[in-house]
């Protein structure tokens, strides 16, 4: 799979990422670095009594493929828990690897398909994952507490 790596649909994706602000007085947040590239994501989520995220906020410095890969969890994340994100993120993971053909069903995941064959943008790629669901278990850290 060749092609173009950042194209006209990432380049969109990258500047309309939803819920790209702080949220005061999260349940839970996280912050993660990539060793690989440099990018940071920081989350922030506020979670329903029955566990799924009520509202999420992002905070991003990652390149194109990052930001787009963050567009896509922020639009689809709303109403999903903590599992319902490792599972597509194990899947979009599995894809970027070649385990798998598909990098998931949500929309706007096939534009992620060019970047299979860089491997050095999969961090980026799957940072916001990592972060909202660290920020997850931030909160269910919290709530074990209280």
């Amino acid at each position: 799979m060749s092609g173009a790596l950042y194209t006209r649909e990432i380049l969109r994706l990258a500047v309309s990422i939803p819920h790209q602000q702080r949220l005061d007085n999260p349940d839970g947040t996280a912050e993660l670095r990539s060793r690989t590239c440099g990018s940071k994501v920081a989350a922030d989520v506020m979670v329903t009594d029955s566990g799924s995220l009520k509202n999420l906020g992002f905070e991003i410095s990652a390149c194109a493929l990052g930001q787009a890969s963050a567009a896509i969890l922020g639009a689809q994340a709303i109403g999903k828990s903590a599992s319902d994100i490792k599972i597509v993120r194990a899947n979009l993971g599995a894809f970027l690897e070649g385990s798998i053909e598909s990098p998931g069903e949500w929309p706007d995941m096939d534009k992620l398909m060019a970047a299979q064959d860089h491997k050095g943008r999969h961090a980026a790629i799957l940072l916001p994952y990592d972060a909202v669901i660290a920020a997850f278990a931030d909160a269910a850290a919290k709530q074990e507490a209280a």
